[in-house]
């Protein structure tokens, strides 16, 4: 009897071992696949309410959430000094806090894109919770777009604030009265705003202060406070989500929205003067870089002890670089090298001064393996290799370590038609900057063929490298080979610089201007361009970012409406009105007049 007792209750172990393993929550394996984001079914306190007093809010799903990146996307506006507490709970999001509330004000709780369904990770999008501790829900709104200053591009993780001070520095010191985020495109929308005058910020946020209070912090602001009224509102976001029967599907967004304010967002010109870095990479090369260029100030260096012969400096164009090669080997072999360098620095108080440091100078030989390592070759890098030369283009030759003298026994250049060689002449240029690059010139033809041969040890190193054997063919296109590009340039009055750029935005040639006229890119390759005008307010020959203790905005910029596609033998004509600064529209081919 015992026995078939033990029978049934082992028996009845296994049944719910396995309705346990069939009970795990899994996604289904069938069926089509979902794409519904969570719906909220209700919330305690209802999203809206007035005269609320609580501590406590729980939003509740019909399906499980998370929360993704939950500390950097949830926002509070008006900000609290200290965060609230977000937990999940099965299918609930219980927001939890101890701060006393203002009177009389509407909270926006701004959680973006955080919250998703546990099994698809379906994003329930710009979801806010609003309420009011008096007894109305300010419902004005304010809406922009931010832009970065040289590239008009949307710049990552910026703040947008409004502040009822009008004080200038109240954005260094307090925290704002509304606060929210832009979006991937820049957009930006505050809502629930009690009306009033205020002052518009972006602000990339170093420290998570909600303050501009750091050098390297980017920011934007009018120039004047903006009215925030009835008659200027827009339409708010609908806050009664938790009563929405019917769920949303996301559908992509091709089209970037536009608001009512646009904010130029810029980083502040470094003032603070010091010694960025000090590194040596290899046992004789020192480098010390300084954060602004000491103009009439003095940036030396030297090794106590050590003769004045056994190295040497080159400073860069801007020289904020210092760069020293030392050539005594008995002083690189040492693995710590006293060094003394004196430049400016400011102080606490602000004041520049001259300061002097002494830095030690390591470099640790890698560990040996038991393996034999193989040497390093010396290497060569040259502009050779891009097979087609433009007309007046000249051969480059650089290197890792300063370059001695070639060998020009070892160098034939020759003009190469059908099987015939003709040897031609060269000269050796060397580099006034910098010793690791020398440059050939030579009397070129276009169209024709070249052949360039440097056998073993043609060049060389100070330190004695040496080079392999190389050769390389490389001909001299014809004008009729590339492109040329003719602006006509108009409506504005001032200096103002015209830069092509490559399809990624590098800057390619810059031409300056003083007033309305054509200008002409010749010798382009094919392919497509962009054009960028900078505005040169203060005619010094480059961009100027703007600075905010004298209230001053970045120079402005606008870029050409579209790509233009250059081709062989094609002079394509522009008409570019530059009278709209701070215009950017999005990539796509130009309507051009080409003859």
């Amino acid at each position: 009897m015992s026995r078939g007792v033990s029978r049934q209750i082992l028996y009845i172990i296994q049944v719910i071992v396995v309705i346990a393993g069939c009970a795990k929550v899994n996604a289904p394996s069938g069926g089509p696949r979902d794409k519904i984001p969570p719906v909220v079914v209700k919330s305690e306190p209802e999203n809206g309410i007035r005269n609320f007093k609580g501590k406590r809010i729980t939003i509740t799903f019909d399906e499980f959430v998370v929360l993704e990146k939950i500390n950097e996307k949830f926002m509070v506006s008006p900000p609290m000094a200290k965060r609230p507490d977000i937990t999940i709970k099965g299918k609930s999001i219980n927001i939890e806090f101890e701060e006393e509330l203002r009177d009389s004000t509407t909270y926006t709780f701004y959680f973006q894109d955080a919250i998703r369904d546990l099994n698809e990770s379906n994003i329930l999008d710009n979801y806010q919770f609003v309420f009011s501790t008096g007894s109305v829900i300010d419902s004005l709104s304010v809406t922009g777009n931010v832009y970065s200053a040289l590239t008009l591009n949307p710049p990552e993780n910026t703040l947008v604030m409004l502040y009822s001070d009008l004080d200038y520095l109240s954005v260094t010191e307090k925290l704002p009265e509304y606060i929210s985020r832009a979006d991937a495109n820049g957009y930006f929308r505050i809502d629930n705003v009690r009306g009033g005058r205020y002052l518009l910020y972006a602000l990339r946020d170093a420290d998570n202060s909600k303050n501009f209070n750091l050098p390297d912090e980017g920011i934007a602001f009018l120039d004047v406070p903006v009215d925030i009224t009835a008659e200027k509102n827009f339409s708010p976001v609908k806050i009664d989500t938790a009563k929405l029967n019917q769920p949303k599907t996301s559908a992509p967004d091709t089209t970037v929205k536009r608001g009512e304010y646009k904010l130029i967002l810029f980083e502040p010109e470094k003032k603070q003067r010091y010694l960025t870095s000090s590194p040596r990479n290899m046992p004789y090369q020192l480098i010390y870089t300084l954060s602004l260029p000491p103009d009439s100030l003095d940036f030396n260096f030297s090794i106590p002890g050590a003769d004045d012969k056994s190295y040497f400096i080159e400073k860069n164009r801007e020289a904020d670089t210092i760069t020293v090669w030392i050539t005594d080997s008995s002083l690189y072999a040492q693995q710590q090298i006293t060094t003394l360098v004196r430049y400016p620095f400011t102080d606490t108080t602000g004041l520049v001064f001259q300061k002097e440091d002494t830095i030690l100078m390591r470099f640790l030989v890698p560990r040996s393996t038991r393996a034999r390592a193989k040497p390093v070759p010396f290497k060569i890098i040259t502009n050779l290799t891009g097979a087609i030369f433009k007309p007046g283009q000249n051969m480059v030759f650089r290197s890792e370590t300063p370059l001695r003298a070639p060998d020009t026994s070892r160098i034939r250049l020759y003009e190469v038609e059908n099987q015939n060689r003709k040897k031609i002449p060269y000269k050796v240029v060397k580099d006034t900057v910098n010793s690791c690059r020398i440059s050939m010139t030579a009397t070129f033809a276009q169209g024709k063929s070249y052949l360039f041969i440097a056998d073993s040890a043609s060049f060389g190193s100070i330190y004695g490298e040496a080079s392999d054997s190389t050769g390389y063919r490389f001909s001299i296109g014809k004008t009729e080979n590339f492109g040329k590009l003719i602006l006509n340039v108009n409506n504005y009055t001032g200096s103002r610089i015209i830069q092509i750029l490559d399809i990624n935005e590098k800057v390619l040639r810059e031409l300056q201007m003083q007033k309305d006229g054509k200008i002409e890119f010749p010798l382009l390759d094919r392919g497509k361009y962009r054009l960028r005008v900078i505005y040169d307010i203060n005619n010094n020959g480059k961009w100027t970012t703007g600075d905010y203790t004298t209230r001053r905005q970045p120079e402005p910029v606008s870029f050409y409406p579209m790509e233009i596609e250059m081709r062989e033998n094609l002079d394509v004509t522009q008409i570019w009105n530059i009278g709209v600064m701070n215009a950017k529209k999005l990539k796509g081919p130009a309507t051009t007049n080409r003859r």
